[in-house]
């Protein structure tokens, strides 16, 4: 308990014995700087440094002629300046060379730090590094836009982990496990079929999510060949690209041009880029980076001073703070501007106050107001910061066109993510209606909806259905195919998964919100059984190419629903009054088993009445058809646009484990 008093009072300010330096009872009397020049400014006559440590005694800045190796050749003094900033020029020409800042609390000089803005960095991201950012753009940069969009809710988002997308041996990509990866076309598996950024564009998603590609912690840039694996949820330097991504991760600028590359090939190929961002913990809560320039300052704490622990890796950090706020709004919007990045995706937002989540989302709409944001909206354990405050899913409502997650369908569909052996709606288990009826309109309010049945939400939380991403599964715990095989049914077939696999995904993408898949799923991706892959070898989560050849019907099945909600904008409907005075529950004769009509042209639909069905059942059930002539367009697993056949009014039979979805003109 001493020390972590001792700690708290070298925090607050109040073991100086310097006059100058002023005290603070709370970090609430910390001051919040306004400036935009924080860490470095470099022109080659000069380089302004800046940095906010309002505590400090003393701070120094320690200059390198190595960005990892080596003693510093310089060390300067900083000079206090205005709202706890610390200030110093140098006039030369510094590019090329790395630094560190340095501060004293009261006797004791803390560890160095790249510092918090830091925006380049050498190997490992020990030193900022000096360069001239315009180096860093690669050819036709300022040509670069984003793909049209015009309502969220045509968003369709894969998720990818960087080195996943490539590093199998039967890629065909030569920048295996690189963001260059994404720049390859013309790519191959060992069929002869398209690969990488060839396959995106053949699939038909709008947006890749990519997981973790800031400079995180947990990989050792020296050490290639160890061939180390994280997803990256471990943030070091939040504002720098991560060096294991770049060819070399020496090189200060390598990794920002290829990750510019990147950005650039993906938006070429009609394809928008999300980065998934942690800013709601670090890598280590003492001597973070965060930690070294304002002690305590930026994180939560419990009442004994302990670091509070909402995110499960012992910190969390405090967005409601004005610096951190300050931070993160900066942050988010520098990669949405620096390297054009069109959509955030937030881990854990329900660590973060609802307040700065609106700023980040007002300061976006400055930007672009097509960049997407959304997040998970709970949290890993519980946090000091009052619920009603918090972005959770359940406040979702005080969000400004910021989506959550819907761990109600996702759980419906395939069953308890807690428990693996337990099988959802698409394996055969029924009374799970009312849930997977709320996916399908997008979580908002519906009459007909009986929300006493939900599994976890009891009340709808979104205003509009774009707050809602719809999905089945994720980087996270079990992958969709190893989900439905460890929970299978007694006696079921391989056959039968890949039906369970179809019948998940077209509930996904035919429900109203936005639809997010995992990668590889189209190829029938599996991980071997292991529930969160976070530190598995490439053996485990490399995507598998030549499964397009094995699985191509599941592919082709994908690809075939992507196009259909593409192609049909009633499964895309931006607004809440219009499902509700547009979509229709059909009354059936069979638990497990869901039919609704799409009416009216809505939303500019071409066909003027949509039937869809989804029989969630082992064995065949049967449907009452409204009268007329409808086009069957998907059925017992098959998807063709020209129809597969035409039926009228009258009992019609859904295969097991199926989807039908028909139309009227």
């Amino acid at each position: 308990m001493k020390k972590h008093l001792f700690i708290m009072a070298l925090s607050l300010g109040l073991l100086s014995s310097c006059n100058t330096k002023t005290h603070y009872n709370s970090y609430d009397e910390y001051p919040v700087y306004e400036g935009d020049d924080l860490e470095l400014v470099y022109t080659p006559q000069s380089s302004s440094f800046r940095v906010w440590a309002p505590t400090a005694d003393e701070v120094r800045i320690l200059l390198y002629d190595n960005g990892y190796e080596g003693g510093a050749y310089k060390t300067v003094e900083m000079s206090r300046s205005s709202e706890g900033t610390w200030k110093k020029e140098i006039n030369e020409d510094l590019k090329g060379k790395f630094y560190t800042f340095q501060i004293r609390i009261g006797e004791s000089w803390l560890d160095e730090t790249p510092g918090i803005w830091v925006k380049a960095v050498g190997l490992n991201g020990k030193r900022a590094a000096i360069i001239d950012m315009s180096e860093t753009n690669p050819e036709g940069w300022e040509m670069d836009e984003r793909p049209a969009l015009k309502n969220y809710t045509d968003i369709m988002i894969y998720e990818v982990h960087v080195r996943d997308f490539s590093v199998s041996p039967n890629s065909g990509m030569k920048n295996k496990g690189k963001f260059l990866a994404f720049t390859e076309y013309g790519t191959k598996n060992s069929s002869g079929q398209a690969t990488g950024i060839d396959h995106l564009k053949e699939l038909g998603v709008t947006h890749v999510h990519l997981l973790p590609s800031f400079d995180f912690a947990s990989i050792d840039e020296s050490s290639p060949q160890d061939k180390k694996y994280n997803w990256g949820y471990d943030p070091l330097n939040f504002n720098v690209p991560e060096g294991s991504y770049s060819t070399n991760p020496a090189d200060p600028v390598c990794r920002i041009r290829e990750f510019k590359q990147m950005v650039q090939s993906l938006h070429k190929a009609g394809i928008r880029v999300i980065m998934d961002v942690v800013y709601n913990h670090t890598f280590i809560g003492p001597k973070s980076h965060l930690d070294l320039l304002a002690p305590g300052y930026f994180y939560r704490h419990n009442a004994d001073s302990t670091f509070s622990n909402a995110s499960g890796c012992s910190n969390e950090t405090a967005s409601e703070r004005g610096m951190m706020r300050k931070f993160m709004v900066e942050s988010v919007v520098y990669w949405a501007t620096e390297y054009h990045v069109d959509g955030f995706r937030f881990d854990l937002m329900g660590i973060h106050d609802i307040e700065t989540m609106n700023e980040i989302r007002a300061a976006l709409d400055k930007i672009d107001p097509t960049i997407f944001m959304y997040g998970e909206g709970w949290t890993a354990g519980p946090s000091p910061l009052a619920e009603e405050k918090r972005a959770l899913k359940k406040n979702a409502k005080q969000l400004d066109r910021i989506a959550v997650f819907s761990d109600d369908i996702r759980d419906a569909l395939k069953g308890s993510w807690m428990h693996s052996e337990i099988p959802g709606f698409v394996s055969g288990t029924d009374s799970l209606e009312e849930s997977v009826k709320f996916g399908i309109v997008g979580g908002v309010q519906f009459d007909s909806i009986d929300y006493t049945k939900l599994i976890y939400s009891k009340e709808p939380y979104v205003n509009q259905p774009s707050q809602t991403i719809n999905y089945v599964s994720c980087h996270d715990d079990m992958c969709l195919v190893d989900k439905l095989r460890e929970s299978k049914p007694s006696g079921t077939t391989d056959d039968e998964l890949i039906r369970f696999n179809k019948l998940a995904q077209t509930i996904v993408f035919t429900s109203q919100g936005v639809p997010f898949m995992y990668a590889g799923e189209e190829l029938y991706r599996n991980k071997k059984g292991v529930h969160n892959t976070y530190q598995s070898p490439d053996s485990i989560n490399q995507i598998d190419w030549d499964n397009k050849n094995t699985y191509n019907d599941v592919y082709e099945y994908y690809k075939g629903l992507i196009a259909l909600r593409k192609a049909h904008p009633a499964f895309r409907i931006p607004t809440y009054d219009f499902i509700q005075s547009n979509l229709e529950f059909l009354k059936t004769n069979s638990p497990n088993l869901i039919a609704y009509v799409l009416k009216n042209h809505v939303n500019g639909e071409m066909w003027k009445e949509i039937l869809v069905v989804f029989n969630g059942n082992r064995h065949t059930a049967s449907v009452t058809v409204p009268d007329g002539t409808w086009t069957v367009v998907c059925h017992d697993g098959k998807i063709d646009p020209k129809g597969i056949m035409n039926v009228t009014g009258g009992s019609f039979a859904v295969a097991a484990s199926s989807a039908t979805i028909m139309f009227q003109e």
